[in-house]
């Protein structure tokens, strides 16, 4: 099987967010940070315009593919084809607690069905030779003892997972809006790092609440590796921080040249028809923190529906930072 060789480091998959474009900005900043797409459901693929929803650059690589359904001959067929476009890794989306994607029979209540999972797991891994991962919660609604967690976790090792990424709280399938499931049941830690302490042989993953170097670090005395999520939208420079203090090998290019290369990018993408809205978000929090990061912020917000086509507005508001 191809491996993934560093899962140190990786920016966590948020629809709506990491998109291509965010995946490209994320990869000028760190050429080795693990990247994930934003869930792509299978009838997407499969019935929908394949290049919009799962085309990626080839600068992005390594990138991840994040599927979301339950269907095992569709997610065989959706990880053939991710492997045949080039991805590095397909995830199975078994965390994800929406309405939408609860009717569906996908996303965290895939929790209350192990061997289904496991079942959908062992289709998509002998359809390819990239690695096939589970993320999961570290349980559902009263599902959330540590032993119900476990026996998740041995059930799919079963079938032959190897890596498992965790987002460290429950999920509550009734009740709460999907933001408020990332924030209110309460975050715990010592669940993941039981996995790894049980299950040596393991690659364990750990997701939720961390957005510091400091506690990036001590995750990595319990597990193989993190994933960021909002943290590195917030201050995507966080990411150049972490990848650096975690040892990994050391870029050289500055905020600005990274933003040089990023308006190079964007000036191809609006000769190709997108307008400047859609690829200002990625680098809203790239001065974060510095002074004139709030006029910044403004300017692009204000400006790029004006001018869809002007990418000099990003060179403009870069004038309003000091660093």
């Amino acid at each position: 099987m191809i491996t993934v060789n560093n899962r140190k480091l990786s920016v966590a998959p948020m629809l709506d967010w990491t998109d291509r474009h965010c995946r490209y900005f994320h990869r000028l900043i760190s050429n080795e940070v693990l990247l994930y797409t934003e869930m792509v459901t299978c009838p997407a693929i499969l019935r929908g315009e394949r290049e919009k929803y799962i085309g990626f650059s080839p600068e992005e690589v390594p990138v991840a593919l994040q599927l979301g359904g339950s269907e095992v001959k569709d997610l065989a067929a959706c990880a053939r084809i991710a492997e045949d476009m080039g991805y590095s890794e397909v995830n199975l989306n078994v965390g994800c607690p929406s309405d939408r994607v609860q009717k569906g029979r996908f996303g965290a209540c895939l929790m209350k069905e192990p061997d289904l999972v496991a079942d959908c797991y062992a289709a998509m891994q002998q359809t390819v030779q990239i690695p096939v991962t589970i993320k999961s919660r570290i349980g559902v609604d009263d599902q959330d003892s540590f032993e119900a967690f476990a026996a998740f976790i041995e059930t799919i090792k079963k079938a032959g997972c190897e890596t498992f990424i965790v987002h460290a709280r429950k999920a509550l399938l009734k009740g709460l809006s999907p933001k408020q499931n990332r924030k209110v049941p309460p975050i715990n830690y010592e669940f993941p790092w039981q996995i790894k302490q049980h299950y040596p042989e393991l690659t364990v993953v750990v997701n939720g609440e961390i957005d510091t170097v400091e506690k990036a670090q001590k995750q990595l005395e319990n597990v193989d590796g993190i994933m960021i999520g909002r943290a590195f939208w917030n201050s995507p420079w966080l990411i150049r921080e972490m990848h650096e203090l975690l040892g990994m090998k050391q870029q050289t290019s500055s905020r600005d040249e990274v933003l040089l290369s990023y308006i190079d990018y964007c000036q191809a993408m609006l000769e190709q028809g997108l307008n400047l809205h859609w690829l200002i978000r990625p680098i809203l929090g790239l001065y974060h923190g510095l002074p004139g990061n709030k006029k910044w912020k403004s300017h692009l917000v204000t400006e790029s529906p004006r001018r869809p086509k002007d990418v000099s507005v990003i060179r403009e508001a870069r004038e309003f930072v000091t660093c």
